[in-house]
């Protein structure tokens, strides 16, 4: 009878509960008041999130629960001061801010910093956009100081903004609403120098987005190269006498449009996005011209200049994805085909002029990347020599959404047209099984526009290390790596931005909010480098004295989950540990335990990071441990265990799941009477099967032992 009721048994049961939510479907809050739900094996009743019990907002229909008199018709006081609790310390979490970008620019006596910052609207549903500019000032190896403004001030409707190479000048891009022109500023250092408004005639929105999105100053910043929505196909007009042969407004008495022909959108988080197309606008005049040659069924995104040699034609180099079969779907998915191309560029200083078929072929672009399947995120070397690019040809080639990426570099050092048959030499191919504590491959979801240390060969990037972001080097000549956030650090660090041979990053944790750091690079005697860092008092970083005082009580750690039933089928990267991050009260006794929220990523080919979470840092200050799982088929372990999940959906991430609660209850972490399972899109297929597979068959134990049946209906 132990065996059959041993504590894995009873979480398997009427413990596991379900809560789906697909995060990209629910606005930024919506996730943090709808999370958890408990179930009582005789009866259930709905309460707030208490430590208590978990909770929902509706209620939970139990066979054998007690009588409807049970449901409490209104609030007493007790739950209204709970309520009211709860939410104010929501609140105060909401309202911490998040560091998305940063920018350095040189100056007399140091550098500038500008800071681009959100906070959530709650009442709005919307995000406020902020920039806080300071002074950096490096006073010695061991010491720099950043003098901030004494406010933040609002971009308000700003869609994206640009520096320029010098930082003399700043483009601000207003997207615009319904049918209104698209706005372009160009900011000098005290006032506005120009404002170009381009109409809807031209071009639509400017892509923004982080993965179509492209713009890009050229050398001597008279040209700006971007990615725009196409402009929209005309629609037929219509009045009371049936279709209009003319032309008509959409404010014409009597008159009203229709839809046109459709087509299809690039879908999730691209509603209206169809057809991304390249444009150059002119600094001096504003004037706007399409970049020709580019057929529809090809899509383009992260645009840059190439090096530009006197006498020569310049060149735009863009990602391109063939757009002819499906375009439905492409966020996160990393498995769709795609390449690097060159194209001549409008405005060329030297003007080649042709005619008939010729001409024609002189305009179409370039394909430069003929053998390989991806090609993403090009950045030209500070001499100008060499393309770099990342790859997710191993997404492409096993079709996993996300898998591990490759850096490759071309031969730029030519004189004329770009050719189709360059030679893809690998910088960091990929990384199969990684050795215990080594690097694990690359996993970049992003890339600064001048990633670039002085030397010029020396690229830094932000990639996935096991549940750890870190910032990493490589030197592209020979294609070392070296780890330079600290090693024998567990949270999560990422690069916001070059400071000349510095580095200005955020480190994080599930308890401790983001923090500005600053990196510096200490030469030693041998060929060997190291990195110091140092800590940047910050204005961004603070938040109440309630949420310091929470989160100071809570501690996390990452947890080694062992593979169960290793067979001889498992390659060996699959039958590595995989990792949970486990969060929990430094008080917390063995005898009792918290109760426990597991929390599952989606993906399946995703991770969740050792990184501050809102929400989850909420959930952990109302008394939850929690049980954040990267099951085998996680980024950051290397391309084995990512490629051994494919086939075994359902099965072998439920198993890895199940262990890791095994460990967590084995070592006294948890109450296996008090757990419960949260995840959004894969997460929550997790959770059903988590039910499914395992609540069943106790069950039917029940049943046995009790002669009851109770379930939970969600």
């Amino acid at each position: 009878m132990t065996n059959i009721l041993s504590p894995l048994a009873a979480i398997r049961t009427h413990s596991i509960v379900s809560v789906l939510l697909h995060s990209h479907r629910f606005p930024p809050l919506s996730s943090e008041t709808r999370l958890l739900k408990q179930h009582r094996p005789i009866s259930c009743r709905p309460f707030w999130l208490t430590k208590q019990s978990f909770s929902v907002f509706s209620k939970m229909d139990c066979v054998g629960a007690s009588s409807p008199k049970e449901f409490p018709l209104g609030l007493d006081a007790s739950l209204e001061e709970e309520y009211f609790s709860q939410s104010s310390l929501l609140q105060d979490f909401t309202s911490i801010p998040n560091i998305d970008k940063a920018w350095t620019f040189t100056s007399d006596g140091g550098s500038q910093g500008m800071f681009s910052i959100s906070q959530p609207n709650l009442l709005a549903n919307k995000k406020r956009r902020y920039i806080l500019p300071c002074h950096i000032s490096k006073e010695s190896t061991n010491a720099v100081s950043f003098q901030w403004a004494a406010f933040p001030i609002e971009m308000s409707n700003v869609s994206m903004m640009i520096p320029s190479p010098s930082g003399s000048k700043l483009l601000v891009v207003r997207n615009p609403e319904n049918d209104s022109p698209t706005k372009f500023e160009i900011w000098g250092s005290s006032l506005v120098e120009k404002e170009f408004y381009v109409p809807a005639s031209v071009h639509g929105s400017v892509y923004s987005d982080g993965w179509f999105e492209g713009i890009s100053w050229n050398s001597d910043e008279t040209l700006i190269a971007y990615v725009a929505e196409e402009p929209a196909p005309s629609k037929p007009t219509f009045t009371t006498f049936g279709y209009k042969k003319d032309n008509s407004t959409d404010k014409e008495c009597g008159s009203w449009k229709g839809q046109g022909d459709w087509e299809e959108e690039w879908g999730e988080t691209y509603a209206g996005k169809r057809q991304p197309a390249l444009f150059i606008i002119d600094v001096n005049s504003g004037v706007v011209r399409p970049v020709e040659g580019i057929g529809k069924s090809l899509s383009v995104g992260q645009v840059v200049w190439a090096p530009s040699r006197e006498g020569l034609e310049q060149y735009l180099v863009f990602v391109g994805w063939p757009s002819d079969n499906r375009k439905l779907g492409i966020k996160y998915c990393y498995n769709r085909p795609c390449a690097l191309y060159a194209v001549k560029a409008p405005f060329s200083k030297v003007e080649v002029h042709q005619s008939g078929t010729n001409a024609a072929k002189d305009v179409s672009p370039i394909k430069l990347t003929q053998s390989i399947s991806s090609a993403f995120f090009p950045r030209f070397s500070p001499d100008g020599k060499l393309l770099i690019f990342l790859s997710a040809r191993s997404s492409v080639d096993s079709w996993a959404h996300s898998a591990t990426d490759s850096l490759h570099k071309i031969d730029w050092s030519f004189s004329g047209k770009p050719t189709p048959d360059a030679t893809i030499v690998d910088v960091v191919p990929i990384v199969m099984c990684p050795e215990d504590g080594c690097f694990p491959g690359l996993y970049c979801f992003s890339v600064l526009s001048r990633p670039w240390l002085s030397d010029g060969y020396t690229m830094i990037l932000s990639s996935i290390w096991g549940s750890t972001q870190v910032i990493i080097s490589v030197n592209v000549i020979s294609g070392n790596i070296s780890r330079i956030s600290p090693g024998d650090s567990n949270f999560s660090w990422n690069m916001l931005a070059l400071d000349g041979d510095n580095i200005i990053a955020v480190c994080s944790s599930p308890v401790d909010v983001p923090a500005i750091k600053y990196g510096s690079l200490a030469r030693k005697a041998s060929a060997e480098t190291s990195w110091s860092w140092l800590d940047i008092s910050s204005p961004i970083s603070r938040c109440s004295e309630k949420v310091i005082s929470l989160l100071s009580s809570r501690q996390f750690s990452i947890l080694k989950i062992p593979v169960r039933d290793i067979s001889e089928n498992l390659t060996k990267g699959a039958s590595k540990p995989y990792e949970a991050i486990f969060v929990s009260s430094k008080t917390q006794s063995r005898n009792v335990c918290d109760p426990l929220i597991v929390v599952l990523h989606g993906g399946p080919h995703s991770v969740s990071l050792s990184s501050f979470s809102k929400s989850l840092a909420f959930l952990s200050s109302l008394g939850y441990s929690l049980l954040i799982v990267n099951y085998r088929g996680s980024l950051g372990f290397g391309e084995e265990a990512v490629q051994s999940l494919p086939g075994k959906i359902g099965s072998q991430d439920v198993n890895d799941v199940l262990a890791a609660l095994d460990h967590v209850i084995e070592k006294g972490l948890a109450d296996p009477s008090k757990i419960s399972v949260v995840g959004g899109s894969h997460g929550g297929f997790l959770t059903t099967h988590l039910i499914g597979q395992f609540c069943r068959h106790q069950i039917s134990l029940q049943q046995q032992l009790q002669g009851t049946l109770s379930a939970t209906s969600l």
